[in-house]
């Protein structure tokens, strides 16, 4: 096992945040749509997926998802070190996290596993920089300020990229992607229960290409 520093970690979430202007955030309830729904999402342009760890079936969903060509999939929800262990055992090659703390962190950087930290305030952001992440998740991004906070932290802290997610939808995303603090945004309006239930894949696969047509 290979450990990973700050630098490297940020290194490989901004190489991430690039390759699309959205990562769909999966949350996935039955294992037997999980491979169809990440192809639908690669197939429109999406190919880095993060699978929550909200659900029973999400280590399972990460490895079928693993599996898929041109995906790069990722574990959401990180909380503690044995959500780093099962996510990275289960192929996980990179980690999302609400919030974090240095058991976590430790945890991700011991494992090898690149961490988008969450933060939600300028004194947040600001202690995971001091520790080397560059690269952050704002989250909860609606309720803790919208765009326009996210906007206000790039004069006093340019050095930071985020990724907001949270209430992030196909109306408001541009309004955070115009920030040049914002690389991509995380949401999962690209996914929706309705289509994943009916296992609607074109649906999917027209929404994440809408996606990269209209916020690239």
């Amino acid at each position: 096992m290979t450990k990973i520093s700050s630098k490297d970690a940020s290194i490989r979430n901004l190489e991430l945040c690039k390759i699309a202007p959205v990562i769909p955030v999966l949350i996935i309830e039955d294992i037997s749509s999980a491979r169809d729904l990440g192809e639908a999402l690669v197939a429109g342009g999406l190919p880095v997926l993060e699978v929550t760890l909200r659900t029973q079936c999400a280590l399972q969903a990460i490895s079928e998802m693993s599996k898929i060509k041109g995906g790069i999939v990722g574990a959401g929800t990180l909380i503690t070190y044995n959500d780093v262990k099962n996510a990275v055992d289960a192929g996980a090659t990179f980690g999302v996290a609400p919030g974090a703390t240095d058991k976590l962190i430790d945890a991700c950087e011991e494992a090898g596993l690149p961490l988008l930290a969450g933060a939600s305030s300028a004194s947040e952001a600001m202690a995971l920089l001091e520790k080397g992440y560059s690269v952050q998740k704002f989250f909860p991004a609606e309720a803790a300020g919208g765009a326009a906070f996210l906007k206000s932290l790039s004069s006093p802290l340019p050095q930071i990229t985020f990724c907001p997610t949270g209430g992030i939808s196909q109306k408001n995303a541009l309004n955070y992607l115009a920030s040049s603090n914002v690389k991509c945004v995380g949401g999962s309006w690209v996914a929706p229960k309705e289509a994943i239930a009916n296992r609607d894949w074109q649906q999917i696969e027209d929404l994440a290409k809408d996606a990269v047509r209209e916020l690239s």
